[in-house]
């Protein structure tokens, strides 16, 4: 019965060692990451890094977008709490915005420049559309202001 077993065992690691898995490598890799939140008066500035020379690589059903995110939410006293998120795979390269809860009244604005001040901040496009997809591909900040 030993003898049995042996050679069940052999017939199995013998097996086992004749397949090939598939080969898989990773040329070079860097370990990166941050972000948080920043306040000052009566604003909240939160956001994430990332690493910038990684871009997109896609296989099979998967997609990683790597870098900075160009949309930042500067969240107002009052106002509704604005969210940015990555789009998702089939939308690379770009962020949702919204607000929770959907109050009426609020429009979204965008600045370039936060040392403009007020001066700096412009209608959005989207205006009062709540959720909305917009490119990441620029810096960007984003605010909601009741008119």
């Amino acid at each position: 019965m030993n003898a049995a077993k042996s050679l069940l065992a052999a017939l199995i690691l013998g097996a086992a060692l004749s397949l090939s898995a598939q080969t898989y490598s990773i040329d070079w890799y860097t370990i990166d990451g941050g972000g948080g939140t920043s306040s000052g008066g009566p604003y909240t500035l939160s956001g994430t890094i990332g690493q910038p020379d990684a871009g997109v690589h896609t296989g099979g059903p998967y997609t990683l977008v790597g870098g900075f995110w160009g949309a930042f939410a500067v969240q107002q006293v009052g106002a509704p709490t604005l969210y940015i998120r990555p789009a998702g795979p089939s939308q690379p390269g770009q962020v949702t915005i919204s607000w929770d809860p959907p109050t009426p009244g609020f429009v979204l604005q965008e600045s370039i420049n936060l040392s403009l001040g007020p001066a700096g901040w412009n209608p959005s496009p989207s205006g009062s559309t709540n959720p909305v997809t917009v490119p990441s591909t620029a810096i960007k900040f984003y605010r909601l202001q009741h008119p």
